[in-house]
């Protein structure tokens, strides 16, 4: 008998945590934002991060910017440096081993690469400009997924695969990319 309660109740206890996760991920979701704000978005990858608080030397008020960071490379050289050589007796033994001395130094092969770009600012990319953004990586044959009008994993992959023959290697979509792709009215030359 109390074998049969220990198992019925094994179970319950099972919903019962996986029901308290839940609400406890609610209750979090309802702190961060109202409940409107909590969309599919949420639980998919976080945005890109698109800039107007820092933008680049000399941009236009209100124009918003992509930032792309190639790091620099580095290269570690080791040297083993002979401080005393090996002490050896006149039958040839070895009455001491050579002392070395291990230095270790880097230098920069390249240098780190800082590439501002304009960009089409947050209000812009609506879930009608980023359908018509996959349909279009799509009929150029970098974009793999069904069109959904969310920015996600397939979509920031068809964007880079896009954009880096052009030097730019970012899944953030730059205005001259969308104006390439016939998104846009105007190229970032023409405002």
């Amino acid at each position: 008998m109390r074998q049969a309660l220990r198992h019925s109740s094994f179970p319950c206890f099972t919903v019962i945590r996986r029901v308290s996760g839940m609400a406890t991920l609610c209750l979090l979701a309802s702190c961060s934002a109202p409940f409107e704000a909590v969309t599919r978005a949420a639980f998919d990858e976080p945005d890109l991060v698109y800039t107007q608080s820092t933008p680049p030397p000399g941009a236009v008020e209100g124009s918003c910017w992509g930032k792309h960071v190639t790091p620099a490379e580095l290269e570690t050289v080791t040297h083993h440096i002979q401080l005393q050589p090996a002490e050896i007796r006149s039958d040839g033994t070895v009455s001491a081993p050579a002392i070395y001395k291990t230095e270790t130094s880097q230098s920069i092969t390249k240098e780190r690469r800082e590439l501002w770009f304009e960009t089409r600012c947050a209000p812009e990319l609506t879930p009608e400009f980023i359908s018509s953004l996959q349909r279009a990586l799509k009929a150029r044959g970098h974009f793999r997924g069904s069109v959904t009008g969310y920015i996600d994993k397939k979509t920031r992959s068809a964007i880079r695969k896009y954009q880096a023959p052009q030097g730019l290697d970012s899944s953030i979509l730059s205005l001259a990319a969308s104006s390439k792709l016939g998104l846009s009215a105007y190229g970032p030359d023409q405002q």
